[in-house]
């Protein structure tokens, strides 16, 4: 069986998408339409900018979303047996599995990002990669400590992020080290992601995906917060609000997906981040970027 896999905030790279819009007019047609529903040119920076602008949570978020869609749009063959995405990569998969629409989700993505940056903004905070330690140790330390820190990514085994206030991010980082870890490595991100410093965000965002349309998918989405395969679009959009404040369980989506059948991963999007994931976490698995 065949899943379709959706990359989130870190795979963007100058000259995303460029290949796809001069070669594909159905491309074409997305990356235009997002300029215009977006009131910017984010094509311009997609293609031409610096790595700084790209950086920007506000462009960040779309890029990857409108680069991952465009790439799905086009891909040859395109039939899922199921989805998933990486925190945003969630959007990307509901958006290419037919839950959403490509005009819903790019603005649900456009408001989850401003939503995020205000919350980061009030609340500076920030989050550190931890290599080389169990789950449950991680979690341990984080639950020891007397400031906001959680276990935000299970990103594969031996890897996990966490995120937090500054000062408590720094403590953990020490006491990470002094659990035995290989590294503790702050990131240079915007903010606490998946925490409950997200409230804010999580409350904004909330109201507009009540306002909007999900339907019923092409194939079930294995969500973030549970590692789960969904159908029901009410089940999808209250995990889909949850999603900013709790934790992103890829490793235990991809154990389900495989245990559910899945054989083959396709990255849908930029880099080729969640390949490498996918292949630690299993090791028979195929894997490919989407054509």
């Amino acid at each position: 069986m065949k899943a379709y896999v959706f990359p989130g905030q870190g795979s963007q790279f100058v000259g995303m998408g460029k290949d796809l819009y001069e070669q594909h007019e159905a491309a074409k047609q997305l990356f235009d339409k997002a300029n215009e529903i977006l009131g910017f040119n984010i094509t311009e920076i997609m293609f031409n900018g610096t790595d700084e602008e790209l950086k920007q949570t506000k462009v960040t978020q779309p890029a990857i979303f409108l680069h991952s869609v465009a790439q799905a749009a086009v891909a040859k063959d395109f039939a899922p047996d199921m989805v998933a995405g990486h925190s945003l990569g969630e959007f990307s998969a509901l958006v290419a599995s037919k839950v959403l629409s490509f005009e819903d989700g790019l603005r649900l993505v456009y408001k989850r990002a401003m939503a995020m940056q205000a919350a980061c903004e009030a609340n500076p905070s920030t989050m550190a990669a931890i290599l080389g330690l169990e789950d449950d140790k991680v979690e341990e330390v984080c639950a020891s400590i007397d400031e906001v820190v959680v276990a935000a990514n299970y990103n594969c085994p031996g890897q996990l992020v966490i995120s937090g206030s500054n000062k408590g991010i720094e403590i953990a980082c020490e006491k990470m080290k002094e659990a035995g870890a290989k590294r503790a490595l702050p990131l240079p991100v915007g903010g606490a992601f998946h925490s409950p410093l997200m409230k804010p965000a999580e409350e904004e965002l909330a109201k507009a995906i009540e306002e909007t349309t999900f339907a019923q998918g092409i194939c079930p989405i294995y969500q973030n917060v549970d590692a789960k395969p969904h159908t029901d679009p009410a089940e999808i959009k209250q995990n889909l609000i949850k999603q900013l404040t709790a934790p992103v369980r890829w490793t235990q989506s991809v154990q389900q997906m495989v245990a559910d059948g899945a054989t083959h991963f396709v990255e849908c999007g930029p880099g080729k981040v969640l390949q490498g994931l996918v292949k630690k976490i299993e090791r028979t698995a195929e894997v490919s970027s989407a054509e």
